[in-house]
Order: C-alpha cells, then structure tokens, then sequence
C-alpha cells in the first residue's frame, strides 16, 4: 500500500479541522449551516462564506490526490457543496413573489429574507422583524455561485431555476439605488433599523453582475438557453457609486472593515488601485486593533457598555463605544487573503502571525477563530483612557464559522495546495491591471435620401438607414422592450392559455408576465444606457444595432435640442472610452434626423455638423473615435445572442406591448397570428408604431384674437385646475405683482420675491389681479350654465398660438380626462384622446423650439426623464442630500436615499405645488446636475445639500440682474431657455465663474414666440465672445459710459448684451473698503429710485450664490464639531444644534454634516446663511483657543447682529448716505454689509471677529482676547 504524503498528511489535517467545525453542523436534509449552536437560523451571507472552506478543500483533494480515496473525499466535499447552494436556493425560490415585487419597488418589505429555518428553508421572522434587506447576501451567493460553476460544479440543473436566477440579477442590478440594512444587518449605526446606502452591498452586486454575465449555468453541459445575461450599464452605475463612495462606507460610517470583501476577494470589485490603498489603508490605520479590526467606530455590539435589554441605541450613548469597541479577527483572514492575491508575502506572514497569536485551542488540539474579542467590564476605564492596551477576552460564536472558513481557505492557499486562480477561475483578482485604450466606433447614418444629400453637399458622406440592411437599426426604447422578455421563459409557452396577466401594483410599474410556473415578469421596462446600445445583437440570425437612449425624442425633450444632443454625445463618448470593459469595440450608432436641420430644412445645424467634422478627425471628447460605415465596423464589434426571443417564445411577445413603463404613448394593439411567418418582425412593428404620432390638430390661427384676456396667465389657469382637483397652489407672496402685459405671449411664472426695501411713492406698484374661481376664465357656457365642452373643443379652431391650444387641451385634461375624446370634425365623425391631441401638440412645439411650451406640456402629461431615479442616487451617492420644491420648508422636501422613479416623480410634483412647469424643470436640473457630478465632482466639493428649488430662484435671480427685468420676466424667460443653455447657466452658477445674458431676435421666418437667450462665460476682459468679435466698432461709445456701472449696450432699442459684471471689469473692490457698484459716500436721495437689485455688487452676489447652493468653506462640519464639545450647542435662526450632537456622531461622518446643513436650511435667505457660516468659521478660531468651555448655547444670530450693529455704527461715522445703510427687513442686516468684502478693516471678518469675542470674552484667558 502506498504511504501518505506528508502533503496528504497535513490536508487530511485540514479535512479534520473542516469536519469538526463546518461539516459536523451541516443540516443533512437541506445542507443549510446554523450560525452556530446557541444561533440556529440559517444567515445567506454566513453559508455562503462557510463553505467556502469546504470547497476549498473539495479541489485541494483533487489536485494533489494520492489515492483514490481522496478523489473520493473530493467529490464527498464538493457534494456538500452543491447541497447548501442548492439549499439556498431554495430558500429563496419559496419567496419567489419577493423576488417579483422588489424588482419594481425596491421596498424593505418586499425583499428576500436574510436568514432561514435550517432544517425546513422556512422563514423564521416575518418581513418587519429583521432587517431582511441586505443586498450583499444576495449577491455573494450570486457571485459564488458563478465561481463555483466555472470551476465545475453542477448547481443548477433545470430551466426554472435559471429563470430565478436571472431574475435575481433584476433583484440586484439597483443594488446602487437601494438603501438597505448592509452586511451588519443594522442599516444605520444608530441600530434603529433605518437603512441606508451601503459601499459593501452595492460592491457585492458590481462584482457579481460581473461574474455571472455570459455564464453558462449548466457549465459544459448547456446551451444558449442556461445562459445569464446582464446589462453592462448595470454594472457600470454599480462602479461608479461604488468609486464614489469609497472610502466611506455609508452615510453614519465613515469607514467600514466590512470594505476588504469588495476591495479584495471574494469581490475584487474596485478597479482604480490608488482607491483600493486608500481605503485599506484608511481601516488598517482608524479600526485595527491588537485581536483584529472592529468593524467601524463607535460599533456597540457586545460592548460592555451594550444595554442587553434594549435592541436599538440612544443616539447619544453611541459616544460610550468609542474606543472600547470589540475587536474582530475574521477580517486578519480578509487582509491574509488579500496579501495572497496581491503577492505581499510579508503581509501574509504578518498577519498569519498575529491571527495565530489570538485563535483559541479546543478539543484535541484544532486551532479556532472566535467571533470578537471584548474589553473586560471592569477594564472599561483603562482602556477609555490608553486604547487598546487591555487584553482582552474572546466572546460570541466559537468557532465564528464565517472566519473559520476564510482561515482555512487561507491556509490552503498561503501552504501551496491551491492557487489562486482556483478559488477565483473566473479572474476577477485582475481588475485592477491596466486595460488599453478603448476606441469607439461612431457611424453616422441619414434617416432619409434628402438627409443623405444635405450631408454630402457639406462635405460628410454616410449612408441611409435602408442602405445598411440587413443590419436592422431600432431605437433605444425597443431593446427595452425586447429585455422585458428575459427571465420569464420557461417551458409551456406554446400553449398560450397557460400565459397569464401580472396584475399592476403601482401605475405603471409593471410589464405582464408570462412564466406560468414561476409567476416571475422577467426585466422590468427601464431605460438601456449606452454601453447596451453600443453593441451588436443577433436575434433570430438577424443582426439588431440600437441607437443611443439619449436621442430618444419620445420620452423627454431634452433630444429635442441639437446643441444637447452634442454635448450627451460629447458625454456618453467619454463615457464608452473610460468605461467599456468588453471584448470587441464599442459602436455608437448616430442617425441624422429631420429634426438636426435648419428651422427651414434646408441645412444641416451647424452645431451637428461642426461635431460630424470633429468626430472624422478621430478624437472627440477626450476620446479615441473612429467613423466607418456600419457594416464595416461588424468583425471588430462585441456581439451579444439573445436566445430568449427564439421562435418557441412567439405566444408570448405581444403580452407587454400595451403595458409600457410610462403610460405617455397608447395605440390599439391586435395580436398577429401567431403562426404567422415572422412574428417577431410584426413584434417590433407594433413597438414602433406605438410611438407614432398622427396629426389631429388644426393649424392655428394668426392674426386671431387670444381664447383668454390677457391678464389670465398660464399659472391662473393652473390654479383654476388646482381648484377643480382640490389642490392649492403655492402662495401668491411667491410671485411678483402681474405687470401690464403687452405682448401676446402670457406670463405663466414668477419664481422670485424680489426684495423692496422702501419703493418710492412715485413708482405704485400694479396690483395683482384677485383670481377667486374658475368662472371668471370665462369658459363658454351651455344652456344649464355648465361648461360648454363642445363649444371649447371648437376654440381650439381658432387658437392663434399654440400656448393657446395647450391651455384649452390642459383644462379638458383636468376636467374630463386624458382618455376623453376629442371630436375635432364634429359629433359622431370620430375623435382623438386629449393625450393623443397633448402629444401631437409637444412634436409640433419641439419642431418650433418653444422650450417654454415644451415644458409646459411635458408637465401636463406627467413626463418623466427615463435616467432621473439613476441621476438621483448618482447625487445621493456622492454624498449629497436633495431637497426639490421651492423654499422654505414644508414645502420643501428632502431626498437622503434612493428612491424608485414613481415615487421619486410624485414627490416632485407635490413638493412643485402641482405647477406642473416647476416640476419638470426639477427634474431637468437634477439630471444636469447628476451629470456634472460625474464629470466635474470638483463643483460640489464643499457642497451636502442641493436645493434644486432654490438654485432654480437664483438662476432666475441671475437672469432678472442681467436682462434687467422683473422677476416674473426673468422667470419666462428661464423656463424659455433651451436645455443646452439651462445646463450652462448652472454650470456658471456652480462653478462661481462671470457669465453673461444675451437677448437676439429670431429670424424673421422663425414660428417661435419664446425669448431667444443665450449665456456665454465672460473672457478675461469681461465681455462674452460676441462682444469681442462682433461688436469692435462700439468701442468708442464704450469708453464714454461710467465704468463701474454694468454695460449695457443698446442698438435700435434691441439689447444686444447684458452681462453679469466681472470681479476684472474696470469696477474694483478694494479689500479693505466695502464693494459696490455705487460709491458709498455723497450721493443723493435721487439715487433711492434705483432698486438694490440693479447696484448690488460681487460680494453680495457671490454669497447670494453660495448660500444657494450651500456651499461652505473646507472643513467647516469639522469645525462646528469641535466647536459643539466646548458649548451646550449653538442657536441657528431659532434652531438649536446641540453639543449632544457629537456623542452619538464623529466628526467626520456625513450624517453630522446632515444634522448642521438641516440647521442651516431653516435660513430662506441665501445671503443671510452664508453670512451666519462665516460666522461660525470666526468662531471656529475661539474655539481652538486652550480653553474647557466657551460659553452654553452660543447665539449666532445674536453675534453676526452685534457685527452688523460695529459696521453700521463705524459706517455712520464716515458720513455714508442712509441710503446705503439700508436694513434687509427680513433679517435686519445692512445691505452694504452683505455686500463687504471679507478681508480687510471694514470688511465682514474684522466686525465679525470683534462680535465673537465680545461674545464670549467671559469664557477666555486674559491673554487671548486680542485677535488679530
């Protein structure tokens, strides 16, 4: 008999340590592992982890086998295996209709239990009783799931379990849009059962998405139908939160041991290595101890300073864990298989010495990983006082089977007897290697012959749609259509009888499903990104090619904007080239359609063309590109097989047409035959014809007479609705009095409240029209008094605008409904839904560029933009808090998680007061501001919250300043603003940089009644690019106007230009006096005529701005800490912060920062808040003054008064004018002192400085009260 190798020997030792400590507890019905003796439930995440070891150990055996009996043993072990996976997944599968719901909910409520009955798969607490929602369970068992299958083992053995599968990738591909309760069960630290986003759990699912795409289920013995497919934009979305994260784990974290999975195995989800050191770095550097690392500061469990009796903690008792927090060895196990993956010997070496130092010996000697190790109760004191300088005792679980399981696995590979790539066949531990360049592939096709011909005269020669086929071009919306199929494919689906209808939960949310065994509705309807659409398809051997989501017209209008559609194409290029991970090149597929002419049509806009020019260069956008023909670009292109529309799924493809995500397009339906030949071709015909538009509406009528008087604006008749739904308008104090309007296009908006410190006797204000009910819009009238809805129908007739028509379609959309039909031709002569008439009405005024009516309508039909619950975790993810609704509170409310797109849309509209123009305009600016935040995150680095609703007032503000209009002018002319020039003016806004307002006639051809403006950022000599261009010839009449007053240069009465002055203009602010655009001294009291508006200076502007958008100095959150450890708290505009504040939160958690920006917010003036931060910054240098205690609640208010009160009494000594020293009287501050600069001897710091030690110069040493 052949003796033992003395590897064999010590595997048979490892074989021995796995059964007395894994195995041994293994259920032999269901194969589920109990957490341990005294813990019997099954936890997802503990198995997954725990038998790791066991496979470990199963290939060990088979690799180095010295006889048959360890072949044996490697199959009895890989067979364990396979039975707990399969025992999970059959935990899950009897929550199938968990799985169902949680894809369009995304609800704690709806989602897979986290731990189950081990001897039965049963649940064992109901839904509100733990927090299930752990999104890291679910994706480590996907994850290794894939691993598992590459390296050979057979888990899933039939096509229902497949279709599970590939609906729990649905489960988990929102992974960065949910706030659940994370790898520690508790959400926030707080243990209070709030859940929040967690950088553990949405780096799980990053890596399983990853592993699982493209696999083949059945490994060597399946087909195309046992294969799992995932869509790259997914994954992407994962990465980027994730990125964005990291270091910090989540909102009340700021680091998190619990990181190792996802920066090294089993995730490896991080790509960027800088990344992957820092925050390695960060938690071997803030939690690692003597015994381990704690898993983040202030953790409480099984501290012994715990309460035992109670679940959840006071939030100021969180302060008693700092220091004394237990001490885990399972994450050395992390760090020994990261030095292994890595080739850090030493790091292996050091941390196998220390992990050996605190493993406890048990029954015949085998080593054990205890859960955590405690500071002794009586030992608390000494430990507060000198950290980690107390031994310690072991508590919890022993062995802690998770962290057994890693040591083992450790040891396998640290001694040889695995190797890397067998614990990991499917190489993720390479995503941190270097990738090549990437060079997308841009092919540019004309919708039609004419289009063709236009682009040829100008020099760009590129084919038609119809020449490429039988390459087959669709838009984005169809493969939408086309994954809503995948996941619900199971045998059965020739018998259409046995297809059934999935009943709709919320409006809209859900596609029918037709998975009879099941009940599972595969993919629900959502939006493809660009990495999906820049890829072949084959369906049914025919090759599909998808145009980019972006240019989809149908959905929102921001594609109707050329200028837009550059720079989303100037975005979604760099976007491909730093993001496509997959073999093949990416292909960009660009149609030129009718809409990319000249209003006239008889050109190409210069814009798109001048961008086809740079795109033929081969650089664009900080990307590689290269223009080819479409069928050329085939053999260097990745292709993807969706097997799942072969021809046996025909009975099933028209279930879904008529239930698309967003109710926006209706059409009627009949299902083909489905023994027809080419039923799917007929599948897509109907898709697309849903989204066609018929022509219903008459031509309007110019030269006609309005259908309202005048003086009833849009928002009158908003509000007039709002009365017939029961609803209420926001307040009329918003809004400035309604000025004579002369012009026939109606004010609809004023989003400002525009101060009036003393307004002259001379000047009266207009009054506002007192609009009590509906009757007085003076609605035609049938015999019985009622509204005469034929009557109006035929007003439509003789419209003379198209606001017009859209007025008239809004009021039948509220009062009879949007299903109502229109007869246009007469009664009884057949008719069109109000929907159908409002869509029809939004292509023809995205034909005329009316950006103010487009909106208008978009709100009316409750359009949503496809990308706007993605734009809205993006911002949430870079720790960045929203509030939508124009201020201030209630009305304005605050979004901290991630929400689902229907629930994110209702808030939007009752935050925007149902002014559906608001609305829409929310979401717009939230979209470009999700887009800045992934592209320029350097714009929102002193920023937490986003007042969408205050940023829109301070554009508003900013064109009223410039154009030198009325708030409520500047509010049209705001919402006339193309999205292009929208997206700029933010830009300007966040960016702080001079820009400037320019007013330009239409041509004369043009059917656009809106305002034409655009905005361009000022040069070095404080003109925008025309002036200097175009514009020389005026010099010299510039040289004679006053120049520290803003140029404003007029011609034939048309102003040309009104630009925000420039801080390098030749009007100047000297540091040390107060800065303005009107001297301070010697004018007289003709001058009061002038509004503070139009002579307000740089310093008041720019902290008008800042204070819009919150931004504060760095680390300012820091600073009010400390400041809170040495008072009682401080009193923000009648709000108190206190000091307890900092016992339940560190200084450098985002929540705290939370909790001082929702002091903050309750200031509705901008310039007031930013005044009070500075303040708080000066108050900041006493605090860091050696001394116990400052004062107890410290008034800010009270001191930024006192340095106004020093300004003020300082300025009356110089002999200013009244005038200038003019009170705001909302908050009682001089204006002029808004309008200081900091530095200097009369600027804001030195008066502030003075107030604050006045303040509390009982509280400082003798030797500190003098500050310079």
């Amino acid at each position: 008999m052949r003796s033992r190798s003395n590897s064999g020997v010590r595997l048979d030792g490892y074989a021995r340590l796995v059964q007395e400590t894994i195995l041994c507890h293994q259920n032999p019905v269901t194969g589920l592992l109990p957490a341990s003796i005294q813990k019997k439930d099954a936890w997802v995440r503990d198995n997954v982890y725990s038998v790791l070891a066991v496979w470990g150990l199963g290939m060990a055996y088979r690799k180095n086998a010295d006889r048959d009996e360890d072949k044996a043993k490697a199959y009895e072990l890989e067979q364990s295996v396979v039975k707990l996976m399969q025992g999970l997944l059959q935990c899950m599968m009897r929550q199938v209709e968990k799985v169902e719901k949680f894809k369009h909910t995304q609800s704690t409520k709806d989602c897979l239990h986290a731990k189950y009955n081990t001897a039965t798969c049963g649940m064992v607490v109901r839904d509100d009783q733990w927090g299930h929602l752990q999104v890291d369970a679910t994706s480590i068992y996907l994850l290794m799931l894939a691993q598992m299958t590459a390296s050979g083992l057979q888990i899933i053995s039939n096509l229902d379990e497949v279709a599970f599968i590939q609906n729990l990738v649905f489960y988990i591909e929102a992974a960065y849009k949910v706030a659940d309760y994370g790898m520690w069960e508790r959400g926030d630290k707080t243990n209070q059962g709030i859940p929040e986003l967690n950088g553990s759990s949405v780096g799980m699912a990053k890596a399983a998405l990853e592993a699982i795409d493209e696999l083949d289920l059945f490994g060597a013995y399946g087909g195309p139908k046992s294969v799992i497919h995932v869509l790259p934009d997914e994954v992407e979305h994962c990465q980027a939160i994730l990125c964005s994260m990291l270091p910090r784990a989540s909102t009340s974290k700021e680091i998190d041991a619990g990181l190792l999975a996802v920066i090294s195995f089993p995730a490896f989800a991080v790509e960027d290595a800088e990344l992957v050191a820092i925050t390695k770095s960060e938690i071997i550097s803030k939690l690692q101890g003597r015994y381990g690392c704690c898993r983040f500061i202030r953790d409480g469990y099984h501290c012994p300073k715990e309460d035992p009796s109670r679940l959840h903690y006071d939030p100021a008792e969180l302060k008693l864990f700092e220091n004394i927090e237990c001490e885990w060895p399972v994450f050395w196990t992390y760090l020994i298989l990261d030095g292994i993956f890595t080739g850090d010997l030493v790091q292996v070496q050091e941390y196998r010495e220390a992990l050996e130092g605190v493993l406890i010996r048990g029954k015949n000697g085998i080593k054990l990983v205890p859960e955590l190790y405690a500071v002794p109760p009586d030992k608390v004191e000494e430990e507060y006082s000198n950290p980690h300088s107390v031994d310690r005792m072991a508590m919890g679980q022993l062995p802690h089977m998770w962290g057994q399981s890693l040591y083992i696995v450790g040891c396998l590979l640290a001694e040889g007897f695995l190797a890397p790539g067998e614990i990991d066949p499917l190489n993720r531990r390479f995503s941190t290697h270097f990738k090549p360049d990437v060079v997308v592939q841009v092919c540019v096709l004309a919708e039609s012959e004419e289009i063709k011909q236009l682009l040829m005269d100008a020099g760009v020669t590129v084919q038609t749609i119809s020449e490429v086929l039988p390459i087959r071009v669709m838009p984005a919306r169809i493969l939408s259509h086309i994954y809503v199929r995948l996941g619900n494919l199971t045998p059965g689906f020739v018998n259409a009888e046995l297809c059934f209808r999935q009943t709709r939960l919320t409006s809209g949310a859900f596609v029918t499903g037709n998975c009879r065994k099941l009940n599972l509705s595969g993919r629900p309807y959502r939006h493809i990104g660009v990495l999906g659409t820049s890829k072949f398809y084959e369906i049914r051997n025919h090759s599909y090619i998808f145009t980019p989501q972006f240019l989809d017209q149908h959905h929102f209008y921001l594609a109707l904007d050329n200028q837009m559609i550059v720079e989303m194409l100037r975005t979604e290029l760099a976007y491909l080239s730093s993001c496509w991970r997959m073999t093949g090149r990416p292909t960009l597929t660009f149609p030129i359609t009718r809409s990319m002419l000249v209003e006239d049509g008889d050109a190409i806009d210069p814009c798109i063309l001048s961008t086809l020019r740079k795109l033929e260069d081969g650089y664009f956008a900080g990307a590689r590109v290269q223009m080819s023909d479409l069928s050329s670009v085939q053999t260097t292109s990745f292709y993807t097989r969706l097997t799942f529309l072969d021809e046996e799924s025909d009975n099933s493809l028209f279930n879904d047409v008529d239930d698309e995500d967003n109710e926006e397009y209706r059409a009627e339906y009949t299902t083909p035959d489905v023994g027809a030949e080419d039923t799917f071709d007929q599948y897509l015909t109907q898709l697309l014809h849903s989204a066609t538009t018929k022509h219903h509406l008459p031509p309007i009528q110019t030269g006609q007479h309005h259908v309202f008087s005048p003086e009833h604006t849009t928002r009158d008749i908003l509000s007039f609705m709002a009365q017939v739904q029961g609803l209420k308008m926001p307040k009329s104090s918003m809004y400035l009095p309604v000025t004579p309007i002369t012009n026939k296009h109606r004010r609809s908006l004023n989003l400002l409240e525009v101060p009036h410190p003393q307004p002259s006797p001379q000047a009266k204000q207009p009054e506002q029209p007192k609009l009590c009910s509906i009757s007085e819009l003076h609605l035609p009238r049938d015999s019985q008094g009622n509204t005469d809805f034929a009557a109006l129908v035929n007003q439509i007739k003789e419209c003379p605008t198209l606001q017009d028509q859209a007025d008239i379609l809004y009021i039948l959309y509220i009062m009879k409904g949007a299903d109502w039909v229109v007869e246009l031709s007469g009664p009884g002569q057949g008719g069109v839904s109000v929907r159908s008439l409002l869509e029809e009405l939004y292509v023809q005024a995205g034909a005329c560029k009316e950006w103010g009516l487009i909106r208008y309508i978009s709100g009316i039909l409750r359009k949503r933009v496809e990308v706007l619950a993605e734009a809205c975790t993006d911002l949430i993810s870079h720790h960045k808090q929203l509030t939508v609704g124009l201020p201030p509170e209630p009305r304005e409310r605050v979004i901290t998680i991630p929400l689902p797109p229907e629930e994110l849309n209702t808030l939007i509209y009752e935050a925007s007061g149902q002014d559906i123009s608001v609305a829409v305009l929310t979401q717009e600016i939230m979209v470009y501001l999700a887009m800045y935040v992934r592209s320029q995150p350097a714009l929102f680095g002193d920023m937490l919250r986003l007042r969408i609703g205050l940023i829109m007032q301070v554009m508003a503000t900013e064109l009223a300043r410039s154009l030198h209009c009325s708030g409520e002018e500047a509010s049209e002319s705001l919402m006339s603003l193309s999205p292009f020039d929208m997206k700029n003016l933010l830009h300007h806004i966040l960016s702080g940089k001079e820009f400037g307002v320019e007013r330009s006639m239409r041509p004369i051809q043009s059917t656009a009644t809106s305002p034409a403006i655009s905005i361009h950022e000022l040069g070095h000599t404080g003109a925008t690019k025309t002036e200097r261009t175009g514009i020389h010839k005026l010099k010299s009449e510039i040289k004679h106007l006053d120049g520290s007053r803003p140029l404003s240069i007029f011609s034939g009465g048309l102003s040309l230009s009104s630009n925000v002055t420039s801080p390098r203009s030749t009007r100047c602010s000297s540091p040390s006096t107060p800065s303005g655009m009107l001297s301070p001294v010697g004018h007289g009291p003709g001058d009061g005529q002038l509004h503070w508006e139009e002579r307000q200076g740089q310093w008041l502007r720019r902290r008008r701005l800042d204070g819009a958008i919150n931004r504060v100095p760095m680390g300012f959150y820091q600073k009010v800490w400390k400041i809170l450890q040495k008072c009682h708290g401080l009193s923000i505009d009648g709000y108190v912060l206190p000091s307890s504040t900092t016992r339940e939160m560190t200084a450098g958690e985002i929540k705290f920062a939370v909790q001082v920006e929702s002091v903050l917010n309750h200031v509705p003036q901008p310039e007031y808040r930013q005044l009070l931060v500075e303040t708080v910054m000066v108050l900041a240098l006493v605090a860091d003054v050696d001394v116990d205690s400052i004062g107890g609640i410290i008034y800010v208010d009270r001191i930024l008064h006192l340095a106004n009160d020093l300004f003020l009494n300082d300025q009356k000594s110089l002999s200013t004018s009244d005038y200038f020293l003019e009170k705001d009287p909302a908050t009682g501050i001089c204006h002029f002192f808004y309008d200081s600069a900091p530095s200097g001897s009369y600027g804001t710091m030195t008066y502030l400085s003075k107030a604050v030690v006045t303040y509390v110069q009982d509280f400082l040493p003798s030797s500190s009260c003098l500050m310079q």
